[in-house]
Protein backbone atom coordinates (compact mmCIF):
# COMPACT_ATOMS: atom_id res chain seq x y z
CA UNK A 1 0.00 0.00 0.00
CA UNK A 2 1.16 3.56 -0.75
CA UNK A 3 1.79 6.24 1.69
CA UNK A 4 -0.78 9.33 1.76
CA UNK A 5 -0.02 11.92 -1.02
CA UNK A 6 0.13 15.03 0.12
CA UNK A 7 -0.30 16.90 -3.05
CA UNK A 8 -3.40 19.15 -1.90
CA UNK A 9 -1.11 20.24 1.76
CA UNK A 10 0.48 23.84 1.58
CA UNK A 11 4.01 23.48 0.01
CA UNK A 12 3.37 20.35 -1.89
CA UNK A 13 2.92 19.81 -5.70
CA UNK A 14 1.84 17.36 -8.17
CA UNK A 15 4.51 15.26 -9.26
CA UNK A 16 4.39 13.50 -12.85
CA UNK A 17 6.81 10.43 -12.96
CA UNK A 18 8.29 9.53 -16.36
CA UNK A 19 10.99 6.99 -16.80
CA UNK A 20 13.98 6.83 -19.03
CA UNK A 21 15.35 4.17 -20.60
CA UNK A 22 16.28 2.90 -24.68
CA UNK A 23 13.15 2.36 -25.60
CA UNK A 24 11.83 4.97 -28.65
CA UNK A 25 8.45 5.73 -26.78
CA UNK A 26 10.41 7.02 -23.73
CA UNK A 27 10.39 10.27 -25.39
CA UNK A 28 6.03 10.70 -25.71
CA UNK A 29 6.13 9.55 -21.81
CA UNK A 30 8.19 12.54 -21.24
CA UNK A 31 6.51 14.86 -23.83
CA UNK A 32 3.03 14.56 -22.14
CA UNK A 33 4.36 14.36 -18.95
CA UNK A 34 6.17 17.31 -19.27
CA UNK A 35 2.89 19.07 -20.35
CA UNK A 36 0.87 18.24 -17.88
CA UNK A 37 3.30 19.80 -15.19
CA UNK A 38 3.96 22.71 -16.82
CA UNK A 39 -0.03 23.43 -17.42
CA UNK A 40 -0.85 22.25 -13.72
CA UNK A 41 1.38 23.95 -12.35
CA UNK A 42 3.36 20.21 -11.10
CA UNK A 43 6.56 19.05 -11.47
CA UNK A 44 7.95 16.72 -13.79
CA UNK A 45 10.47 14.01 -12.41
CA UNK A 46 12.76 12.21 -14.77
CA UNK A 47 13.71 8.28 -13.33
CA UNK A 48 16.60 6.06 -14.97
CA UNK A 49 16.77 2.73 -13.78
CA UNK A 50 20.03 0.62 -13.97
CA UNK A 51 18.78 -3.11 -13.92
CA UNK A 52 21.32 -5.06 -12.09
CA UNK A 53 22.97 -8.31 -12.83
CA UNK A 54 25.13 -6.48 -15.62
CA UNK A 55 28.07 -5.48 -12.60
CA UNK A 56 28.73 -9.37 -11.99
CA UNK A 57 32.73 -9.19 -12.57
CA UNK A 58 35.65 -8.66 -10.84
CA UNK A 59 35.70 -5.47 -8.61
CA UNK A 60 37.68 -3.55 -11.15
CA UNK A 61 36.09 -4.45 -13.83
CA UNK A 62 32.73 -4.21 -11.80
CA UNK A 63 33.65 -0.27 -10.73
CA UNK A 64 34.44 0.65 -14.26
CA UNK A 65 30.90 -0.64 -15.28
CA UNK A 66 29.02 0.83 -12.88
CA UNK A 67 30.74 4.14 -13.63
CA UNK A 68 29.85 4.24 -17.30
CA UNK A 69 26.44 2.98 -16.30
CA UNK A 70 25.67 6.17 -14.30
CA UNK A 71 27.92 8.41 -16.63
CA UNK A 72 24.99 7.27 -19.59
CA UNK A 73 21.94 7.18 -16.52
CA UNK A 74 22.96 10.94 -16.42
CA UNK A 75 23.74 11.47 -20.02
CA UNK A 76 20.40 10.18 -20.81
CA UNK A 77 18.65 12.62 -18.12
CA UNK A 78 20.57 15.52 -18.99
CA UNK A 79 19.53 15.00 -22.58
CA UNK A 80 15.33 14.89 -21.42
CA UNK A 81 15.94 17.53 -18.91
CA UNK A 82 17.79 20.09 -21.64
CA UNK A 83 14.64 19.53 -23.98
CA UNK A 84 12.53 19.90 -21.32
CA UNK A 85 13.90 23.15 -20.04
CA UNK A 86 14.00 24.59 -23.77
CA UNK A 87 10.71 23.51 -24.89
CA UNK A 88 8.71 23.98 -21.80
CA UNK A 89 10.85 26.32 -19.35
CA UNK A 90 10.44 23.77 -16.73
CA UNK A 91 13.37 22.11 -14.21
CA UNK A 92 12.65 18.45 -13.94
CA UNK A 93 13.76 16.38 -11.13
CA UNK A 94 16.77 13.98 -12.25
CA UNK A 95 16.29 10.65 -10.05
CA UNK A 96 18.63 7.44 -10.60
CA UNK A 97 18.57 4.64 -9.29
CA UNK A 98 20.10 0.39 -9.42
CA UNK A 99 17.73 -2.37 -9.57
CA UNK A 100 14.98 -3.91 -10.75
CA UNK A 101 12.56 -1.19 -13.03
CA UNK A 102 8.90 -1.93 -10.74
CA UNK A 103 10.72 -2.05 -7.57
CA UNK A 104 12.54 1.04 -8.04
CA UNK A 105 9.72 2.77 -9.71
CA UNK A 106 7.58 1.62 -6.37
CA UNK A 107 10.38 2.42 -3.59
CA UNK A 108 10.21 6.12 -5.59
CA UNK A 109 6.75 6.52 -5.18
CA UNK A 110 6.43 5.26 -1.23
CA UNK A 111 9.47 7.95 -0.63
CA UNK A 112 7.95 11.07 -2.62
CA UNK A 113 4.81 11.83 -1.69
CA UNK A 114 4.54 14.05 -4.09
CA UNK A 115 4.38 11.83 -6.87
CA UNK A 116 0.73 11.52 -7.75
CA UNK A 117 0.80 10.04 -11.78
CA UNK A 118 2.98 7.65 -13.43
CA UNK A 119 3.14 8.74 -17.23
CA UNK A 120 4.55 5.58 -19.47
CA UNK A 121 4.58 5.35 -23.24
CA UNK A 122 3.44 2.37 -25.13
CA UNK A 123 5.21 0.90 -28.20
CA UNK A 124 3.34 1.06 -31.78
CA UNK A 125 5.63 -1.78 -32.78
CA UNK A 126 5.22 -5.29 -33.32
CA UNK A 127 7.58 -5.86 -30.24
CA UNK A 128 4.15 -5.02 -28.11
CA UNK A 129 4.01 -1.68 -26.03
CA UNK A 130 7.01 -2.02 -24.01
CA UNK A 131 8.47 -4.31 -21.16
CA UNK A 132 6.66 -1.76 -18.26
CA UNK A 133 3.48 -1.46 -20.00
CA UNK A 134 3.48 -5.13 -20.32
CA UNK A 135 4.19 -5.74 -17.14
CA UNK A 136 0.89 -3.90 -15.65
CA UNK A 137 -0.75 -5.48 -17.76
CA UNK A 138 -0.02 -8.37 -17.07
CA UNK A 139 -1.01 -7.20 -13.35
CA UNK A 140 2.56 -8.16 -12.02
CA UNK A 141 3.85 -4.51 -11.25
CA UNK A 142 0.64 -2.72 -10.49
CA UNK A 143 1.54 1.07 -9.63
CA UNK A 144 -0.11 2.36 -6.39
CA UNK A 145 -0.80 5.83 -8.45
CA UNK A 146 -2.72 6.41 -11.33
CA UNK A 147 -0.78 5.62 -14.64
CA UNK A 148 -0.97 7.53 -17.99
CA UNK A 149 -0.02 5.49 -21.21
CA UNK A 150 0.41 7.60 -23.73
CA UNK A 151 0.51 6.11 -27.28
CA UNK A 152 3.68 6.39 -29.04
CA UNK A 153 2.28 7.98 -32.39
CA UNK A 154 0.90 11.13 -30.34
CA UNK A 155 2.59 14.21 -32.29
CA UNK A 156 3.90 16.76 -29.87
CA UNK A 157 0.63 18.80 -31.23
CA UNK A 158 -1.94 16.04 -30.03
CA UNK A 159 -0.03 15.90 -26.61
CA UNK A 160 -0.48 20.17 -26.29
CA UNK A 161 -4.63 19.74 -26.87
CA UNK A 162 -4.48 16.36 -24.55
CA UNK A 163 -2.07 18.06 -21.68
Amino acid sequence: MVSKRLIREAGHRRKFLAIIDDTPECERAVAYASTRAKTTGGVLVLLYVIEPGDFQHWLGVEKIMRDEANAAANAALDGYATTVRAKLGIEPELVVREGKPAEEIHKLIEEDQDIAILVLAAGAGKEGPGPLVASIAGKAAAFPIPVTVVPQNLSDEDIASLA
